[in-house]
């Protein structure tokens, strides 16, 4: 979103400087997890478009969240809406993650959604949130929309065995595999199989220099993954959620033997009022 000010530094340009970055992916209604995002240092999130409401109204209310908390917004949206694309990027998201990229030509429709001209189609208006309501001028809008993070993803065999073309396009700045989609469209084989595509294509993406962002269940996953060399780990919040109900859920969860559980408070001390 154009800025008042001197502005900071944006995804695109954190990942040029050679950061690594976090973040989660969310469905709404989450307002209020975008804010502890925010609060919990999280670098970005990504609100989930595609298999979450796609309401526009309710997404400015996110954004406006983490606006507040100074986190970056990437949205998810459908296979190949450029309509939604327009509407996610004029109310201020920082990027735009596209689904069921399966080849340079679906990549090179992705970056045209996602860029005014000449690098794209996206259609010109300052007016709305993200142009400051019409307050600044139409040059610095365009020079901070090309800050705009471009992810494609890769789901499918085919998008693999494309995965040179696609990650070669001009304007792609990162790579994410989705794995459960790629593991439905190969029938589901044995996991080997689907980690040996899910590593031709990062290696796909590093060699043209696009970040990796790998999505992941949790924090040991995580620094596998910066291991491996992904730039954007994406945490699944659901994921990471569910695991904790079930490990609260579970028979000794509770089990205080040494004290009662209401007797006092963190580390040791006197037992705060709720």
């Amino acid at each position: 979103m154009t800025g008042a000010g001197t502005p900071r530094r944006g995804l695109k340009r954190r990942l040029a400087d050679g950061e690594v970055l976090r973040g989660a992916l969310l469905r709404m209604p989450s307002e209020t997890l975008v804010e502890m995002a925010g609060v919990a240092g999280l670098d970005y999130v990504v609100i989930d478009c595609e298999h979450g409401p796609a309401d526009t109204v309710p997404l400015q209310r996110h954004l406006t969240a983490a606006a507040a908390h100074g986190v970056d917004v990437l949205v998810r949206v459908g296979s190949d809406e450029p309509a939604l694309v327009l509407r996610c990027l004029d109310l201020g998201a920082a990027g735009i993650v596209h689904p069921h990229v399966d080849s340079r030509a679906d990549a090179l429709r992705a970056v045209a959604a996602s860029h005014y001209p000449p690098w794209g189609g996206r259609g010109f208006a300052t007016y709305g949130r993200a142009g400051r309501f019409g307050t600044v001028s139409a040059a610095d809008h365009v020079a901070a929309s090309r800050e705009t993070l471009v992810v494609v993803m890769v789901e499918t065999r085919r998008a693999v065995e494309d995965a040179d073309a696609i990650a070669a396009t001009e304007g792609v700045d990162a790579v994410l595999v989705g794995p459960a989609d790629l593991a439905a469209d190969c029938g589901f084989p044995e996991p080997g199989a689907v980690d040996r595509l899910v590593a031709r294509a990062h290696c796909a993406a590093r060699a043209e220099d696009r970040a990796v962002m790998a999505i992941v269940p949790g924090v040991e996953a995580g620094r596998a993954a910066e291991a491996r060399g992904a730039r954007l780990i994406l945490f699944n919040t659901a994921q990471v959620l569910m695991d904790t109900f079930r490990a609260l859920a579970a028979p000794g969860t509770t089990d205080t033997p040494d004290a009662p559980p209401d007797a006092a408070g963190p580390a040791g001390g006197p037992r705060l009022p709720s």
